[in-house]
């Protein structure tokens, strides 16, 4: 359950996006950018972010406020999952991250798979669609949808980059040490879960 504060900190923060955006009038404005400010710093007082990260982050936001779009590419070969170890945390996850615009989400999970595993393949089927914080129990500071995708494994060669530092295959009962910011053990079942389904019924929240 997200807790309390956090969601009055994005609805504050939603609020201030929404304002600063449609707002003519220039004390409006300079409210809007007062309460983004709070929301900023409920956030850094309480998450692991950088104040500084978070305003950059948030200061860039235009328009009206959506959910981030987390693409994670379920790539199998036999009855090994594909992992990649980020460089962030030395810990594993699918291979993916924030969709780029103008990009389409098949788009998406071919170029992530090449960049971070060195990996080409054919998407297949969405798996599920989850809204992140019905799934995570950290002080996340936006509203995300993880869109978990499986694939067909056509080929491919680890390619040395800036976000990770490996690529491996690796069955369900051997998995190693999960990034869970980015995918948990569940998600990754469920991805086992739909390979072996060939009437599987993709899940959203």
């Amino acid at each position: 359950m997200e807790k309390q504060w956090l969601k009055w900190a994005k609805e504050l923060q939603a609020i201030a996006q929404t304002g600063l955006e449609y707002s003519k009038d220039k004390f409006d404005i300079e409210r809007y950018q007062e309460i983004r400010k709070l929301s900023i710093e409920i956030m850094s007082e309480y998450t692991d972010i950088d104040h500084g990260k978070l305003n950059d982050l948030f200061a860039n936001e235009v328009g009206y406020q959506t959910p981030k779009v987390d693409v994670r590419a379920a790539i199998f070969r036999n009855e090994e999952i594909l992992l990649v170890k980020e460089k962030s945390d030395n810990k594993w996850a699918l291979p993916g991250g924030w969709a780029d615009i103008e990009t389409s989400i098949y788009e998406n999970v071919v170029k992530e798979s090449m960049e971070e595993a060195g990996a080409k393949v054919k998407p297949k089927r969405i798996i599920a669609i989850f809204d992140r914080r019905k799934h995570r129990t950290d002080n996340y500071p936006y509203s995300v949808y993880n869109v978990f995708v499986e694939c067909d494994y056509i080929k491919g060669e680890y390619i040395k980059n800036i976000e990770t530092s490996d690529a491996q295959f690796f069955k369900i009962e051997n998995l190693p040490e999960l990034s869970e910011t980015r995918n948990s053990k569940d998600q990754i079942k469920l991805c086992f879960k739909a390979k072996k389904e060939d009437k599987f019924e993709a899940l959203f929240d």
